[in-house]
């Protein structure tokens, strides 16, 4: 029997090996998702409000990819061992593929197999320069002792407010917000906090450690450490572009819509920037009536979220570094500068090419994924591609419509979450690009009218 387990183990591996990379981590996520969704289909999982197959396959699909977009109440319908299952697929989701795994290899054995290595620089979008051994025990180590801090300065908090099981609320959200989930255990989300400066903090702190990347964390980590005398380009923008993006849609929000209006001026900043930083980090908690809000508003939300959070981080979207290497491009042709240059610094072509790609991908499958939801729903369009955008940028921001979609409805946005988490650019290259045939010899060159 042993010998039979180790051969079949012999054989996976061989084959696994022979495999891209990009087409693992699909595999590795598309297996998350199916364990998850026969484990939320037991009974014991259960509370009682009614769900479907498709309903529990929905959920499964918005954990691990981190979203937050439900099509039922995951406090009124699971379990306290559905919600863990639901927190456990979040962890998993958002640490990313195989992370965990080869954390648990190298505790155990000190090494990484050279295809845990591969997949993991493929999972982490790793820059030249980075080490995934060491990268890996950042990623685990710091995600844990956030999310365990988090935990212990919001139980407090909702026991102050006299929510049910305060212990297990606190260890639900805070893994939901640093992961960039948007999971709650409140049917409102935090709409009933919108006044709570101590939890507007942490959820806005968690949401941001995650959603800024791995990557910026090692990078800060080994600079205050001494073994870096200068943070990378890469961290540089990161950061910038998340401040520039919090601060300048805080006031846009703050400024034009008109149900803020009436609150008092501190909880009215407060309830802008929170609404900003959960489109940015796309986490996708709100504390004031996403379906309330002003057409203005919403545009500029939209916005935000297809720009999302960081390479190697928790969160979706295009990605800052993505639209920072876009906007490059735009200011090298405007002051007719024959590379793309930013901040004195050359970006690479392959990079520049990669955000292209990964742009002009992602809108594509935005507009499929909502002309499909267009064919099979009545909501008004605007909410159409507010829920898509909301599914592919991984937000889980709702106009209200997920509850009350169709089969056909919920199986389009289960799609849009799976190719948010795994990443539209992957899935090109993963399935379209290796299956076309390559040129006998150099392509003709020929110019076109721009």
């Amino acid at each position: 029997m042993k010998q039979s387990l180790s051969t079949l183990r012999g054989r996976f591996v061989r084959w696994a090996e022979q495999l891209d990379p990009l087409r693992l981590v699909i595999l590795g996520y598309a297996s998350y998702i199916v364990l998850g969704w026969i484990l939320l289909c037991l009974p014991i999982c259960h509370r009682g409000a009614p769900a479907g197959i498709l309903d529990h396959l929905f959920i499964a699909t918005s954990a691990v990819s981190t979203t937050g977009l439900v099509t039922v109440s995951v406090a009124d319908v699971y379990s306290s061992l559905g919600q863990g299952i639901v927190l456990v697929l979040i962890q998993l989701g958002g640490l990313g593929y195989m992370t965990i795994g080869s954390f648990t290899m190298l505790a155990l054995s000190g090494k990484l197999s050279p295809l845990r290595q591969r997949v993991g620089t493929t999972t982490l979008s790793l820059p030249v320069g980075f080490q995934v051994v060491s990268f890996l025990r950042v990623v685990v180590i710091f995600t844990l002792l956030i999310e365990l801090a988090g935990a212990a300065i919001l139980y407090p908090i909702f026991r102050a407010h006299a929510a049910p099981e305060p212990a297990w609320q606190a260890v639900f959200h805070s893994v939901s917000a640093f992961c960039t989930a948007g999971f709650s255990l409140f049917n409102d989300s935090f709409e009933s906090y919108r006044d709570d400066v101590a939890l507007n903090a942490v959820i806005t702190l968690l949401s941001y450690l995650g959603a800024i990347g791995f990557i910026v964390v090692s990078d800060v980590w080994d600079f205050l450490r001494g073994r870096k005398e200068f943070l990378t380009l890469t961290t540089k923008i990161i950061l910038t572009s998340t401040l520039w993006i919090a601060v300048v849609g805080t006031i846009l929000f703050c400024l034009d819509e008109p149900m803020l209006q009436g609150l008092p001026w501190g909880e009215r900043w407060m309830a802008s920037l929170f609404q900003v930083m959960t489109a940015s980090t796309t986490v996708g908690f709100d504390t004031v009536p996403i379906g309330n809000l002003s057409q203005s508003s919403l545009f500029l939300i939209t916005l935000v979220m297809i720009i999302g959070a960081s390479p190697a981080g928790t969160g979706g979207g295009i990605k800052t570094t993505s639209f920072t290497a876009l906007w490059a491009v735009m200011m090298s042709v405007f002051r007719r500068r024959t590379a793309v240059v930013f901040w004195n610094r050359e970006i690479p072509e392959v990079r520049v090419r990669a955000a292209t790609a990964n742009f002009l991908f992602y809108v594509v499958t935005l507009a499929v994924g909502t002309y499909a939801l267009a064919l099979v729903e009545a909501a008004p369009l605007a909410d159409q591609m507010f829920e898509c955008t909301s599914a592919l940028g991984t937000v889980g921001l709702s106009r209200g419509m997920t509850a009350s979609l169709s089969a056909a409805g919920k199986v389009i946005i289960t799609g849009l979450m799976f190719f948010g988490r795994v990443g539209p650019a992957v899935i090109g290259m993963a399935f379209f690009i290796p299956g076309l045939k390559k040129p006998a010899g150099p392509a003709a060159q020929e110019d076109i009218a721009i």
